[in-house]
């Protein structure tokens, strides 16, 4: 025999409960959002706390962090709670006492009822028990996130006011750095353009870039005359050993500075190839490639002398300053050795004079192709034929194969990837550091 009973909850307590709640939420809603207080108060003085909370990683913690409480994210409710709040029903089963005593199982197999009620009360003690354990190991990690973040936002104010002073005490030092790099960015873009500008280049614009690189190059190192600067650049040593920061900014002036020279001997080839056709235009192209990795290679070399007076600093020691020298000079010829045979591989590439990716196309073959190059859509001049059979013309290839390494129109690989080229008169805007 089996009996149910069931009540609900009245509509008066249901409605009241409502309004009250529909009353109080544009109230709250003007200070918190999904829960967290966003007051500018509590912004400025926990921001990565605040963040945290406001995108979910994190519960919301009460202000002050002494007396938040590790609580378990999801606390189990008590059963009778569970199922009086469930739909607002309450279900009561009589079962009788001869059924109370054998149960048939599922299965179909009979079990009497002490061992159906500790079936059941192991199951429901299993998934409780996992449940808690999860709940438990997912509380702790976000404890451990949020105490993380309490001490980053206590160490964040004084780092802060650190990185203020410091910035003081080498103000004209970060200054020089900013200008010379937005300088050599700036300047860069401008040697890109007057390159692909080809025949359109004018000789004045050229010439006025040209002594306005000059002319900032000697007014940095003017400017900077008193700092031991010069010495590097011809591979010596500075006179006394230089502090680490100093060090650094050394290097970077140094490296922006002849990079900036470099610029300085592309605007000259621009000059000398400003009318360069065909031929004349893949010399460019090459000398381009050519200064560019023999810069490279003059960079890698430059913060050597720097860094071998700093290491060898008879004050740590005679045998670890030599160790540390020893090293240093290991590691820096290994990288060396890449950029000599990078250099050697620019140098060889521009003693050849035939074309490397193809060959002159004669009459017979340019009529059978059309007399029409697919990159310009104008009639052939100079036409090349490539290793896949189809036909451009010299400029328009030439200029392609500076940036791509297959053929235009069927993607097969024409040119070998031995080499970056730099013929678009880019430069390299890495700092070389070490």
């Amino acid at each position: 025999m089996e009996t149910t009973t069931s009540s609900s909850v009245s509509d008066f307590d249901t409605n009241t409960n409502s309004n009250s709640n529909s009353s109080s939420s544009p109230h709250t809603s003007n200070s918190t959002a999904y829960g967290v207080n966003l007051s500018p108060l509590r912004v400025f003085r926990y921001p990565l706390s605040t963040f945290l909370e406001y995108s979910g990683l994190l519960r919301v913690r009460p202000e002050n962090p002494e007396t938040d409480l590790l609580l378990p994210d999801n606390p189990t409710p008590n059963s009778s709670e569970s199922t009086t709040s469930s739909n607002g029903e309450v279900s009561i089963r009589i079962i009788g006492s001869g059924e109370n005593d054998r149960i048939r199982s599922d299965d179909g197999s009979v079990m009497d009822g002490g061992e159906r009620e500790e079936e059941r009360g192991s199951n429901v003690e299993g998934s409780t028990s996992s449940g808690s354990g999860n709940n438990r190991d997912s509380s702790y990690q976000r404890y451990d996130i949020q105490q993380v973040a309490r001490w980053i936002e206590q160490f964040l104010p004084f780092s802060l006011l650190l990185l203020v002073v410091f910035i003081r005490q080498h103000l004209q030092g970060f200054f020089v750095v900013i200008w010379i790099t937005a300088f050599m960015f700036r300047s860069n873009d401008i040697l890109r353009k007057q390159t692909a500008l080809k025949g359109e280049r004018k000789i004045t614009v050229l010439l006025g870039y040209f002594l306005v690189f000059m002319i900032h190059i000697s007014g940095i190192y003017w400017w900077n005359r008193k700092d031991d600067i010069f010495y590097p650049l011809l591979m010596v040593p500075p006179k006394v050993i230089p502090p680490f920061w100093h060090a650094i900014f050394i290097i970077l002036v140094n490296d922006t500075m002849v990079r900036q020279a470099a610029m300085t001997l592309k605007l000259v080839l621009l000059m000398v190839y400003k009318n360069g056709r065909g031929h004349n235009l893949r010399r460019q192209g090459q000398l381009l490639t050519l200064v560019e990795y023999m810069l490279l290679l003059y960079r890698a070399l430059l913060p050597t002398p720097v860094w071998y007076r700093f290491f060898l600093n008879k004050d740590y020691g005679s045998l670890f300053s030599s160790l540390i020298t020893g090293l240093y000079l290991t590691f820096k010829l290994t990288s060396i050795v890449e950029k000599v045979r990078s250099f050697l591989t620019a140098l060889k590439a521009l003693s050849i004079k035939e074309i490397h990716y193809g060959s002159h196309a004669t009459p017979e073959q340019v009529n059978a192709a059309g007399d029409l190059c697919a990159i310009c859509q104008e009639k052939m001049n100079t036409p090349i034929l490539l290793c896949c059979k189809h036909i451009f013309c010299e400029d328009c290839v030439s200029e392609w194969f500076e940036r791509e390494r297959t053929c235009p129109l069927c993607r097969a690989l024409v040119r070998p990837a031995d080499l970056r080229s730099f013929g678009d008169g880019s430069t390299s805007l890495l700092f070389q550091l070490f």
